[in-house]
């Protein structure tokens, strides 16, 4: 058991797409392994550099899975994008979405007023996410909004996610994109930064020595946690694969096959 190898560990935080599911495919029996992580006394966040979708919505796929979990359980970049525009600048509530209708509608529900392509007032801050409806005139008024004095942020920069039918572009394809447009660098929220770790063991009531941090991407979900100083789990089961940890240092804390290998070996 994992407890076994680690017997200081009470916490775990884990990614989601390519540890726990394919898209629409999950890895593993999901309601198997979180019996054995909840039979271990383990307290676990679930979070996920993806902004697309909203906590509801993430509660929803993974009961859909046979996974109940808690509001507070799930931690997304869209989630800590709308915490950080809150703490640095609380009055700039005008804002710009490149992404999915549920980011949009999350941002709506937290306060913030989002723009149409169609308006001529300027943003505070334009906010990039996964957008599987990119188009040119989006990425030129986005471009257009930054350049006039609209803060650049990026939910997250994954160039690409897992699905059943392999890798398929992720946000930081869009914000490469308006990156280039716009001649401006985006502030980044998610993973590597380990402020989404940080957050997530406030959430556990821990400390990073007690929890485990578990992915499949080596520049995010493994970074970010060396970074915040938490042990760092690394699954074969997504994006990076044992050729890509050939060249990486420090080496990640436990190597393994998949969720369930890990939980249970």
């Amino acid at each position: 058991m994992i407890t076994d190898r680690f017997p200081m560990l009470k916490g775990l935080i884990l990614d989601m797409d390519g540890v726990l599911w394919h898209d629409n495919e999950p890895i593993g029996d999901l309601p198997a392994v979180f019996d054995q992580i909840r039979n271990l006394g383990l307290d676990f966040v679930l979070a996920t550099n993806n902004s697309a979708k909203t906590i509801e919505e993430y509660q929803q796929k993974l009961a859909d899975f046979g996974v109940e979990v808690k509001p507070e359980q799930i931690l997304t970049s869209a989630v800590a994008t709308f915490s950080y525009l809150r703490e640095t600048q609380p009055g700039n509530n005008l804002i710009y979405i490149v992404g999915s209708q549920s980011l949009k509608a999350d941002a709506g529900k937290r306060g913030f007023e989002v723009l149409q392509e169609s308006d001529i007032r300027q943003a505070d801050v334009v906010i990039v996410g996964i957008d599987q409806q990119l188009t040119y005139q989006k990425i030129a008024f986005a471009s257009k909004q930054i350049r006039s004095g609209a803060e650049f942020v990026a939910t997250n920069t994954d160039a690409t996610f897992p699905t059943p039918a392999g890798l398929v572009p992720g946000a930081g394809t869009m914000v490469a994109a308006i990156q280039t447009a716009s001649g401006k660098e985006p502030v980044v929220i998610g993973k590597p930064s380990p402020a989404m770790y940080k957050q997530a063991t406030k959430v556990m009531k821990l400390t990073p020595d007690q929890v485990l941090c578990v992915g499949d991407r080596l520049a995010t979900d493994i970074l970010g946690a060396q970074r915040g100083g938490f042990l760092s789990a690394f699954l074969l089961s997504g994006v990076n694969s044992l050729k890509d940890l050939s060249t990486w240092e420090p080496q990640p804390d436990i190597i393994t096959k998949n969720l369930t290998v890990l939980i249970n070996g």
